[in-house]
């Protein structure tokens, strides 16, 4: 197994894992954005304010997002196995 192949390896595992977290960090941070200026216009500085909104919203996301999220982490893991016999020899 040559450096490139370990470095090619660690960078597409590296581009599944941002693929994976895209969604759920997307979400969270569009919703902590609109509760932020809500709380800004209200002056309403209250922590579960934006917890509350940011765990529904990560939960719905993971709901509609979990089969893709699954599928590319199968197909990665299953593209990783099917690529041990030629990176042994």
């Amino acid at each position: 197994m040559t450096p490139e192949t370990v470095t090619s390896i660690g960078q597409q595992a590296l581009w599944v894992t941002m693929m994976i977290a895209a969604p759920l960090l997307l979400s969270a941070l569009a919703i902590g954005l609109l509760v932020g200026m809500f709380q800004a216009a209200t002056q309403i500085n209250e922590m579960t304010l934006s917890f509350i909104p940011k765990l529904l919203v990560l939960v719905a996301a993971l709901i509609m997002a979990g089969p893709w999220m699954l599928g590319v982490l199968v197909t990665f893991t299953q593209q990783l196995f099917q690529q041990i016999p030629s990176l042994i020899a």
